[in-house]
């Protein structure tokens, strides 16, 4: 018969009686587990050395965007004159990567799905509609008449309400169902991307250039005025989202165990895609469409986080997303010059993992 030994999982030097029941038998020489966010304390570990190294990787990015080809000396008043018309870069890509990364992750959890993201809801395509029919209507001066406070907080309106009104009506009620919601979302998402397309082959060429640049996701598309009505509405949606963390835990577990612990699950489900549907708002309103970024970053941080505890999950996907957006444009702008080519790439890689996700679903 093997021997066994006693690890402990509590702390170390507990003799008390009352340790008896945190230790648990364990075959020799095998690492203890514990109760907890982490299977085991190697892990846990693991996962401070990642978040340290995400938040070194941040800061020194950030550096390197206000920084790098500077021409003025490091400490001066004309470096930091400099430096401060790049930090507003800086600011609007912390507000799309914590939009994004929190948006998703919470998103897949209430819809139990990995392979979506909030887009599949039709907020690009509804700010594809409004960018397209401005011009269309207007010509160029269409783009210059949503530039503003209040249109981008009347687009961040329109993105929101879409999102509420499916789902009040498909979410309530006896026979609401999350899948008829989502396949709902998608035809109103195609059918609105259809109208914009048929609008942009009647723009004449020069019309076509001036909005085609709106229809890829850059941090060059946000106003400065933009940013503080952003960071209100990003910060206030994303607290309720952190402080609602243990609430997202217990949803992933299912409609059912979520009732039989205490939570009302429709309540849950509705109070948290409105939170999604407001970030995912700002961020495209701001900057435009980035589809698969999102997805992207979800995907790298449950496999880097080794939990699925929202507490830790959320704080690494808001971080991660800053270090894969801000290393992207740091090094396509200023290494290469080609700053408008970030979106692709970024759309490209991330498009390129939710195949990897879906062909290789059956094992993660």
């Amino acid at each position: 018969m093997a021997r066994t030994t006693l690890a402990r999982a509590a702390r170390p030097g507990a003799t008390g009686p009352g340790d008896a029941a945190a230790r648990v038998a364990a075959p020799q020489g095998a690492v203890s587990r514990a109760v907890g966010a982490f299977a085991d304390r190697r892990a846990a570990r693991r996962y401070a050395a990642f978040l340290g190294a995400l938040a070194l990787a941040a800061i020194a990015l950030a550096w390197f965007t206000l920084a790098w080809d500077n021409p003025m000396e490091p400490g001066t008043r004309g470096f930091w004159l400099i430096a401060k018309l790049r930090a507003t870069s800086l600011v609007v890509m912390a507000i799309v990567a914590v939009s994004q990364a929190l948006a998703t992750v919470a998103f897949q959890t209430v819809t139990d799905n990995r392979i979506i993201t909030p887009s599949i809801l039709g907020f690009e395509s509804l700010y594809t509609a409004i960018q397209t029919t401005a011009v269309y209507l207007l010509g160029v001066s269409g783009v210059l008449v949503l530039q503003g406070t209040p249109q981008f907080l009347l687009q961040v309106a329109l993105m929101v309400g879409l999102a509420v009104a499916l789902y009040g009506t498909l979410l309530t009620g006896r026979r609401g169902n999350m899948q008829i919601m989502l396949l709902v979302g998608i035809v109103v998402g195609g059918g609105l991307g259809s109208v914009a397309s048929f609008m942009r082959r009647l723009l004449s060429p020069s019309e076509f250039d001036v909005l085609a640049a709106r229809m890829f996701g850059a941090v060059t598309n946000a106003q400065d005025e933009y940013i503080v009505p952003a960071i209100v509405l990003v910060a206030l949606a994303s607290a309720l989202l952190l402080a609602g963390t243990r609430r997202l835990n217990v949803l992933a577990q299912g409609r059912d165990t979520a009732v039989n612990l205490g939570v009302d699950h429709r309540r849950g489900v509705l109070a948290t895609l409105v939170l999604v549907s407001i970030l995912i708002a700002v961020s495209t309103a701001l900057v435009g469409p980035m589809t698969f970024f999102g997805f992207l970053v979800a995907a790298l941080t449950y496999q880097a986080a080794g939990t699925h505890d929202h507490r830790y999950v959320l704080p690494m996907a808001a971080l991660l997303g800053f270090v894969v957006l801000a290393g992207a444009y740091a090094v396509m702008n200023h290494v290469f010059s080609a700053q408008g080519v970030v979106s692709i790439i970024i759309e490209l890689v991330g498009g390129t993992a939710f195949l990897l996700v879906i062909l290789r679903k059956g094992r993660l």
